[in-house]
């Protein structure tokens, strides 16, 4: 009898550890929070600034040039995006037009994002009630609108070190990431896009991007048009960097099709054998063991209906590549030699 009065006992410690130990599991597996507080949308970018700072990663950046309505914003809230922004993330609407996108009827991309970091709180609130146009209470807390290029972008505090905003033509938007960030943050929660394939980004990424690709849609943003280049058909790309003594990065294409994933390896093959082919003419450069080991390090291979593309950053090619940027400042011209003078008449 008591043997079977104890067992209960220890069984129950038992569970509680494997409950602990699938709830650990789950939150390693589960998106960042700051992602899951984001609205469903159409991409998915998340960047740990505050991991990055700790590999020295941005010791090399070169100053920051402040436009006169940034440094007007730093000098009234105190904050510094290259200084005091830990962790951010961003969700991409698209135009409903291209293929039911989440932002509405607007005519172009909107944006919402989530700004995790070392906030002053008495002075941001301060500097959006300067600038709104109008607040609104939900539950308890104030949402300022701020008219900016002919859109409302709102804005709110969530709590002492995050805020929310968002560019979104429906208010509703934003006020689903404040009713999210009052519940208890669970592993299960997130947009959906965002859920079924953030397993795809490797352990320990400091950075990754989840993409519906529209590629016909996509050639109306300029620099973006090569994705029709390379996506024969509408796909979805998962990118991704990590540091493991270098910078890993893996870039994913899922399709719908092998014969899909075939044509963007393809494509993407020849593009690699462009830039291995100008590797060496580009003068002094083309010796450069970094350089180098980065053209080398370029490969793309395909497995099942998906397109794989990895490459590996040495820490030095990262270094040239932000210390040896070309400069718009121009060289003040070398003094003119002054005139000797006359030699004395005798």
């Amino acid at each position: 009898m008591r043997i079977r009065r104890r067992l209960p006992i220890p069984l129950a410690v038992l569970l509680i550890v494997a409950a602990v130990a699938l709830i650990v599991t789950l939150r390693k597996q589960a998106p960042p929070e700051a992602a899951r507080l984001l609205p469903g949308a159409d991409g998915f970018f998340y960047i740990n600034l505050e991991r990055i700072r700790r590999f020295n990663a941005t010791g090399q950046l070169p100053p920051v040039s402040r436009e006169p309505e940034y440094q007007k914003f730093v000098e009234e809230t105190g904050f510094q995006f290259e200084r005091d922004l830990d962790k951010a993330a961003f969700a991409i609407h698209y135009p409903q037009s291209w293929g039911d996108g989440t932002a509405g009827s607007a005519s172009e991309p909107r944006f919402s994002e989530i700004f995790i970091g070392r906030i002053d709180s008495g002075r941001l609130t301060a500097y959006l009630k300067k600038i709104s146009s109008s607040i609104d209470d939900y539950r308890g807390f104030e949402i300022y609108s701020v008219p900016f290029e002919g859109r409302t972008v709102r804005v709110v505090l969530l709590s002492y070190d995050s805020v929310a905003v968002s560019n979104h033509p429906d208010p509703a938007v934003i006020r689903g990431v404040l009713d999210r960030s009052r519940k208890l943050a669970s592993p299960f929660g997130g947009p959906r896009l965002l859920r079924r394939f953030y397993r795809q980004v490797p352990l320990a990424s400091l950075c990754f991007a989840i993409l519906r690709v529209q590629p016909a849609e996509m050639n109306s943003l300029g620099g973006l048009g090569s994705w029709s280049i390379l996506f024969p058909k509408p796909a979805v790309a998962v990118i991704s960097g990590r540091y493991l003594f270098a910078l890993h990065l893996r870039a994913e294409a899922f399709t719908d099709s092998e014969a899909d994933a075939q044509a963007i390896t393809e494509k993407t093959a020849a593009f690699l054998s462009i830039f291995h082919a100008a590797e060496g003419s580009v003068g002094a450069h083309g010796t450069d063991a970094d350089v180098k080991a980065f053209f080398d390090s370029l490969k793309v291979e395909q497995s099942g209906d998906r397109a794989i593309l990895t490459a590996i950053v040495p820490p030095g090619f990262i270094q040239k590549v932000l210390t040896e940027a070309p400069s718009n400042s121009v060289e003040p011209a070398a003094p003119a030699t002054p005139p000797k003078e006359p030699a004395a008449s005798k």
